[in-house]
């Protein structure tokens, strides 16, 4: 039972009555059970702690185009069991999703229906483009697909394969995660910008660059 002091009386530290059960931990370790627990602290900061549990907590949009589908739907079942990595849960409605797995061909028709349901999607939200038609357009090289879904939505991680397997997703919502949870710290390409390094978007004026000034001694 907790007595409350009257006010005014100086407020003060009840004498310790026993070494061994009364301690503070922020005195100096003295004990190995101590050492022990201080070695077992973690610190870290919100913003990493934050993009940790996004990372562990993926939520994908109930959508599929074509056979990828299928692969993808797979990755839900007892054998592959996707629920392992936090991402299991498949939502119908975009507004409770984070994670749009475009898994198939998307025709000319199916873009604008598309790009609506990234939209609707919450913020901070992540594509995956799974297979050669979703990414690329595949074998339907013709004026009825569009020949790479990042020409409507930003894509984060690309998984190649004409259908990929259950496990290469699995492999690229790996990949994602770890790109989520590495939110709170500079990635390559923030780096290669700081070091003055060349960017992949400008490989290209630099192959010319030197294609010309080579033509040119």
């Amino acid at each position: 039972m907790a007595l409350i002091p009257p006010p005014g009386s100086p407020v003060e530290r009840a004498p310790r009555t026993d070494a061994s059960i009364d301690r503070d931990l922020r005195d100096l370790v003295e004990t190995a059970e101590e050492e022990a627990f201080v070695q077992r602290l973690l610190t870290t900061t919100v913003d990493r702690a934050l993009s940790w549990a996004r990372s562990s907590s993926i939520w994908p949009a109930t959508f599929g185009l074509a056979c990828c589908a299928i692969e993808m739907m797979h990755t839900a079942t007892p054998r592959y069991d996707i629920a392992r990595f936090g991402a299991e849960v498949f939502r119908a409605s975009p507004r409770q999703a984070d994670l749009l797995i475009v898994s198939g061909r998307v025709s000319q028709k199916m873009a604008p229906v598309l790009r609506r349901i990234y939209d609707q999607m919450m913020e901070p939200k992540w594509v995956i483009s799974m297979g050669a038609c979703a990414s690329s357009g595949g074998v339907f090289n013709n004026y009825a697909i569009v020949q790479g879904v990042d020409k409507i939505v930003p894509v984060d991680v690309y998984v190649p394969g004409c259908p990929p397997r259950p496990e290469s997703l699995i492999e690229g919502i790996l990949i994602l995660q770890r790109l989520i949870g590495a939110n709170g710290m500079p990635s390559s390409f923030d780096l290669m910008h700081e070091q003055g390094l060349a960017v992949p978007e400008d490989v290209a004026r630099i192959a010319s660059e030197r294609r010309a000034w080579a033509a040119a001694r």
